[in-house]
């Protein structure tokens, strides 16, 4: 069985649990509080990830795997949630570039600042740049799927993953998911994929 070391309010760990999860493969979690430093400790840093952040799979042979997304393409290749031609595997790539250099250092540390840092913390006079910047990127993903059903191919794969992620919880950051009606049926769409879990069991459109 695998183990994944998680953070439930991690959209890059939520990635690996929902693409675990609708692969069927066998796992358990591990949580951390990354806010205390739980994934910082020399025994995380010696053992899980040297790079301190989560999330990471171990394999049943002591091997883990870091990154959410080598994770993602490590699990999707050879299933359907990852192409078998070569063109749509590089855009599958380019979307999950778009998503670690163009989408999350704006959407999702949004979110952080907004609902892991105190009221008073400094970081918030980041958000109206944050903004701007992540706004730009939810348009590129709007104007996409206004013509297709999904990012790649029109069909599920991990690019979809990916970006689901923190976009289905912009709102936590601030963002206005209102004018983005394709995004939003987007949405609609992944949640009826075969296997989906919610990021927040309880309640997947916590906000």
């Amino acid at each position: 069985m695998f183990i994944l070391h998680d953070n439930t309010e991690s959209g890059n760990a939520y990635k690996a649990r929902l693409l675990l999860s609708q692969l069927g493969l066998p796992f358990k979690t591990i949580q951390y509080d990354v806010t205390k430093g739980e994934t910082r400790t020399a025994e995380y840093l010696s053992n899980i990830n040297e790079n301190g952040r989560i999330p990471v799979v171990q394999f049943e042979d002591g091997r883990c795997l870091a990154e959410s997304n080598a994770i993602l393409y490590y699990f999707a290749v050879g299933t359907d949630l990852f192409p078998e031609d070569k063109w749509h595997q590089a855009e599958v790539m380019k979307w999950l570039f778009f998503e670690q250099y163009s989408h999350e250092p704006f959407v999702a540390v949004a979110k952080y600042i907004l609902t892991m840092l105190p009221e008073d913390s400094p970081r918030r006079a980041e958000i109206p740049s944050l903004h701007e910047k992540g706004y730009i990127a939810l348009q590129i993903m709007e104007n996409r799927l206004a013509a297709h059903d999904y990012l790649v191919e029109d069909r599920y794969s991990i690019a979809d993953i990916a970006l689901f992620a923190y976009t289905h919880k912009a709102a936590m950051g601030g963002f206005d998911l209102s004018t983005f009606p394709a995004i939003l049926a987007w949405f609609r769409r992944i949640e009826q994929t075969p296997g989906f879990v919610a990021m927040y069991p309880e309640d997947w459109r916590k906000s």
